[in-house]
């Protein structure tokens, strides 16, 4: 039996987000225009946050890689098999899934995203989140690729909050108030968290 490297999955029906395609498909467009401006041919993003941001999918790695490619026509998830099609559910983008059969199938899920034909010149990653071991992974792969950090830069774009993230943080705020109102109305000294929460 041979076992895959890697492999898609659609299984079952995308999830509602918390942003609407317009909101993902807007901080794409700012992203490849911080792409265009760095002449970067790709970005693996790497962190949980930025590949939330970007595609909506939330991972918790369990010791895993996990990643987004972006190139100027392609937006692809990269997750390990144990999540199977949940991410390709909870993103409004693609997703590839890569097995533990063998070592470093996540690099070659990353390869067949971007196929063998045209390798990158430049390729922007996050230097502020990136283990040491990917990126000599990344080196030995795109061994006539330059890297770029693209941390700074990400984070920037992420400052600039839109309307429908500044109604999410209203909301927050405002459900935080009502816990927090709470809170000071039931504590009392010798009360247990187990009272106070009842409360």
């Amino acid at each position: 039996m041979k076992r895959p490297d890697f492999f898609t999955l659609k299984n079952g029906k995308k999830v509602k987000l918390p942003f609407t395609e317009q909101e993902y498909k807007t901080r794409l467009e700012n992203l490849r225009i911080v792409m265009s401006n760095n002449n970067l041919d790709m970005i693996i993003l790497t962190s949980m946050h930025n590949i939330a941001y970007y595609t909506g999918f939330i991972y918790c790695s369990f010791g895993r890689p996990y990643g987004c490619v972006i190139t100027k026509n392609k937006v692809t998830t990269i997750s390990a098999n144990i999540d199977a099609s949940q991410p390709w559910r909870r993103s409004v983008y693609d997703n590839v899934i890569y097995t533990d059969w063998k070592r470093d199938n996540y690099l070659k899920a990353i390869v067949s995203i971007i196929g063998r034909d045209e390798p990158p010149r430049n390729i922007g990653i996050e230097n502020d989140h990136v283990t040491l071991d990917i990126k000599e992974k990344f080196t030995s792969l795109f061994s006539f690729s330059k890297f770029f950090d693209v941390s700074k830069d990400l984070m920037k774009l992420r400052m600039i909050k839109s309307k429908e993230e500044i109604e999410i943080i209203k909301n927050g705020a405002r459900i935080a108030d009502i816990g927090g109102e709470e809170i000071v109305n039931n504590i009392k000294v010798g009360a247990s968290e187990l009272e106070i929460a009842i409360a």
